[in-house]
């Protein structure tokens, strides 16, 4: 492992990428020993947001949102693992060095197909409320940052240990060893994680043991500077030696249930493992020649994207032209949006609430929906734009006709979590999302391990929702990595964080309805669905015409940063129908590296 990473940082972790670099002015590394330079010349070349270069034709590749996970996963796959093998030790690594998306307690979700087999199949191990217990928030009311987490019990190892138990081939020690050095001997600081970890600095280091973790020296380390965890590395020693079962039943079990206590969230021991992860079949359904697998609920993707395809295609809006040069299409898909954020409301765990999903994905309820938004438009010869000048201010719309209306904060909420793409060199095909929350005691750190409980509240609206007193039960969440298929085979995986259930529609409709390169698809403007006044948020990358013309309709835009990281960053993994070989990407969203074999 060792000779791989210096490896690594000799080559630089930028080079492989094609990036330019980010410069690491004012970083307080200092030229030494040979590896201390190796470090040096590494920190030259650190992850950013910005164009990234697709990776084509290869037999196996992997998309994450690191240079060093997707090198770590490429090892493995040279190695002779398979992609799950991979994929958790991408996965366990990529917890340990971006700890501004994702740590070793939070949430999976799984999706795989298995080449042999010709099976797909799910694993939901997000965090789970302890059902006999009510509510615990250490923080006190009204504190900024992230503070409005709820403690929950964590579902990333057992996600893990479940994931390798089934399909993986490698031995646990090994997968787990890739980690290890990066938290000993330290990884540099990105100029991505700096600005995530700054922008969330109150949130991360109200508890003393989570300022140990996140500004160890009183600061955020900075970029270029290598960022230590000395007890996290002890506590992957442990876990490579003892098996997942150490964040369940072991020393590190332990501790976590003695914190609880201490801080007054009483839970027992056994609590971290009555709710094992659940295998559930995924959702399945088509659209034009294709087929989509999407995870089932209570995850709410599925059922949310399936109605919003099937109104766009009621309502043709292809045929309309692209939404970032046609104000009618923008419009119907916003609505439609809209309408499938209501109805995912309503979705809940399926081993306790009733969950239509053959009416929710019906061909004849997207039509209904459909005939519902069009008939609701304003009818031919009326013109709104007097309406939206003055409701909004009209010398707000010279700047392209964007709205003022109503309040648009900048929400102090994580920076998301990471989707893992990989297919490795027998087809066997993982697309998987891990988790900065929904697992732990928020804002507080067990042996070096960060955590941020959940985000899950008790209601209709929010994309989070949980339910106590049900033994068993699991939290709907907006995850949404989705497979699609052709002919029985996968041919396009993909999945994000951030605002993911909005955003997963509009880049299957890029590529499968537009017929998009997959990266232009993410590279494209995304939006949100459009609020009760009207008002659609929208990347600012639309011509003035269309903005014009949708004043006229009476839609009221708000602009998003031209790239804005909140909207995701896809990590995709596509195949050539023609010569059957591999492509994968990243976003320029956020950082990230795509490679392959």
């Amino acid at each position: 492992m060792a000779g791989n990473r210096r490896e690594f940082l000799r080559n630089g972790i930028g080079v492989a990428a094609g990036f330019s670099g980010l410069t690491a002015a004012g970083a307080s590394v200092t030229a030494g020993s040979g590896e201390q330079s190796q470090r040096n010349a590494a920190c030259s070349e650190l992850p950013r947001r910005g164009p990234k270069p697709v990776v084509r034709g290869k037999r196996a590749v992997v998309s994450t949102q690191h240079p060093i996970v997707t090198q770590t996963m490429l090892d493995v796959l040279k190695s002779g693992g398979n992609a799950v093998d991979a994929t958790v030790a991408g996965a366990i690594t990529q917890a340990t060095i971006q700890l501004d998306v994702s740590n070793l307690t939070a949430a999976v979700e799984f999706l795989y197909w298995e080449a042999k087999t010709g099976k797909t199949y799910q694993l939901n191990s997000v965090g789970t409320l302890v059902p006999n217990l009510p509510p615990f928030r250490p923080y006190p009311p009204g504190l900024d940052g992230l503070a409005d987490g709820t403690a929950c019990v964590p579902g990333f190892m057992p996600g893990m240990q479940a994931i390798h138990g089934r399909f993986g081939t490698k031995p646990w020690k090994s997968l787990v060893g890739y980690a290890i050095p990066w938290a000993e001997e330290g990884y540099p600081m990105d100029g991505v994680a700096y600005s995530d970890l700054e922008w969330e600095l109150s949130g991360n280091t109200f508890f003393p043991s989570m300022r140990e973790v996140y500004a160890p020296n009183g600061f955020t380390p900075p970029p270029g500077e290598l960022w230590k965890n000395p007890k996290a590395a002890k506590t992957l020693r442990r876990l490579a030696e003892e098996g997942p079962e150490y964040f369940t039943k072991g020393e590190w079990a332990r501790n976590f249930v003695n914190l609880a206590h201490q801080v007054g969230w009483n839970i027992d021991l056994e609590d971290l493992s009555n709710n094992p992860p659940r295998w559930q079949d995924p959702i399945r359904y088509k659209h034009h020649d294709y087929e989509i697998a999407q995870l089932a609920p209570p995850e709410r993707q599925g059922i949310y994207c399936g109605i919003v395809l099937g109104i766009m295609r009621h309502l043709d809006v292809a045929s309309l032209g692209h939404y970032t040069e046609s104000a009618e299409a923008l419009y119907y898909i916003a609505h439609a949006m809209r309408r499938a954020d209501f109805e995912a409301g309503l979705v809940r765990d399926p081993n306790f609430f009733g969950v239509p999903e053959e009416t929710w994905l019906s061909d004849d309820f997207h039509a209904h929906l459909a005939k519902i938004i069009r008939s609701t438009r304003p009818k031919p010869g009326v013109d709104l734009t007097r309406h939206v000048e003055m409701t909004t201010g009209k010398a707000n719309l010279q700047a392209f006709g964007w709205s003022s209306s109503g309040p648009n904060p900048q929400p102090k909420k994580s920076a998301g979590s990471c989707e893992i793409s990989c297919v490795d060199v027998d087809g066997n095909w993982v697309q998987m999302m891990h988790t900065l929350n929904s697992g732990g005691i928020p804002g507080m750190a067990v042996d070096g391990v960060p955590m941020f409980g959940t985000g899950a509240e008790f209601d209709m609206k929010n994309t989070q929702e949980g339910w106590l007193g049900l033994p068993g039960s699991r939290i709907r969440n907006p995850l949404g990595s989705t497979m699609v298929f052709k002919n029985g085979k996968p041919v396009l995986s993909l999945g994000s964080p951030g605002h993911v259930e909005c955003t997963v529609p509009l880049m299957l409709s890029n590529i499968l309805d537009y017929g998009k390169d997959p990266y232009d698809a993410a590279v494209l403007p995304r939006l949100l669905p459009m609020r009760d006044d009207y008002t659609i948020e929208i990347e600012t990358r639309i011509p003035e015409r269309v903005l014009r013309d949708l004043m006229k309709l009476g839609a009221k835009l708000k602009p998003l940063p031209p790239y804005d990281f909140h909207m995701g960053s896809y990590q995709q993994a596509w195949r050539d129908h023609e010569t059957g070989l591999l492509s994968a990407s990243t976003d320029p969203r956020r950082g990230g590296q795509a490679g392959g074999l």
